[in-house]
């Protein structure tokens, strides 16, 4: 077996292995990824969040795929039914596994600022004015949407990768009262 974290191979090994549980909670955290990321920047229009600059094109594809990999980096935190609630002693983790929770994280927020509207971006109207947002801020919007899906992308490939090497191991002494 290969000592890369990454594998395409174990990742869809791992993708065939999900119960309906999985993929229920990879729908349902795409769908709240799609709402707490598009609703508050109105790619998603809703009469509580105005734009002042319309939704470009990208915006969409963006969001959409941001929201099907937070999805499926989400459900890799699931534990699959019948396998043990135990988790493993934090020294025998594979190497790595925080960075890749934060690395995910990191796509997340990454995604919000790439599709939000340029001059309704408090802290960026702070630092760069509106004509400043709308001349260095928005041409950068979609290189942050590629970043954050790029990032997105390598979370889910790391903990899906390494989701069928690291099984769960009960404790030695697991269930026996007062061990």
């Amino acid at each position: 077996m290969s000592s890369s974290r990454r594998s395409f191979g174990r990742a869809g090994k791992a993708l065939r292995a999900w119960q309906a549980g999985q993929w229920l909670v990879a729908g349902l955290g795409a769908l709240a990824t799609a709402v707490a990321v598009g609703v508050p920047t109105d790619v998603v229009p809703t009469p509580l969040f105005g734009r002042s600059v319309p939704v470009q094109w990208w915006n969409y594809p963006a969001l959409a795929l941001t929201a099907v990999l937070a999805g499926l980096v989400l459900s890799t935190y699931v534990r699959p039914p019948g396998s043990s609630p135990v988790s493993p002693p934090p020294a025998t983790q594979p190497p790595g596994t925080v960075r890749d929770g934060r690395m995910g994280a990191l796509g997340g927020v990454l995604s919000f600022f790439a599709v939000g509207c340029p001059v309704c971006n408090k802290l960026v109207l702070v630092l760069l004015g509106s004509s400043g947002a709308l001349s260095y801020w928005a041409p950068l919007q979609p290189l942050f949407a590629v970043a954050s899906v790029a990032l997105l992308a390598e979370a889910a490939l790391r903990r899906l990768s390494t989701w069928s090497q690291c099984p769960v191991v009960p404790a030695p002494n697991a269930g026996v009262p007062g061990a």
